[in-house]
């Protein structure tokens, strides 16, 4: 429950209950903290255990951590039906990341060559290394006012 209180923190909470409770007090306190913490439980399990009877006899095995998403994703790949393993060792990311890379490299090389051997109106591809040209003529674009 307290998983991540550390030691510091927990002689903090000690020393900061003893100055506000006393050290009168503070045993009936510890008491009545741990007595409501076990109602909360014990009401929690009849919770579930009357959803579990309302649910019906092939829910018996249910578990409400399951219904956390990581849970049932871990469960469900332990249990393999689907042959997920397989697909997930078969799949190998860095080499399909590198045969993607070296078929746009080739393709870059490829349209690189081409454009400079070529006459330059054929073929349709465009360069993205070279800068768009200006205008040769300093006339501003047209104005639509409409547009603004």
């Amino acid at each position: 429950m307290f998983n991540d209180i550390g030691p510091l923190e927990l002689v903090t909470l000690v020393v900061l209950a003893v100055l506000v409770f006393g050290p009168e007090k503070l045993p009936k306190m510890i008491q009545d903290v741990t007595r409501t913490i076990r109602k909360i439980r014990d009401f929690s399990e009849s919770a579930k255990q009357d959803i579990r009877q309302e649910l019906g006899p092939e829910f018996k095995d249910f578990e409400f951590e399951d219904l956390n998403p990581k849970t049932f994703i871990r469960k469900q790949l332990d249990n393999d039906e689907l042959g997920l393993k397989e697909i997930r060792n078969g799949f190998d990311l860095k080499k399909e990341m590198a045969e993607v890379t070296d078929a746009v490299h080739s393709r870059e090389s490829e349209t690189s060559a081409g454009s400079s051997t070529g006459s330059g109106s054929g073929g349709g591809s465009v360069d993205m290394t070279k800068k768009p040209e200006k205008p040769q003529s300093d006339e501003r674009p047209p104005f639509d006012a409409d547009a603004t």
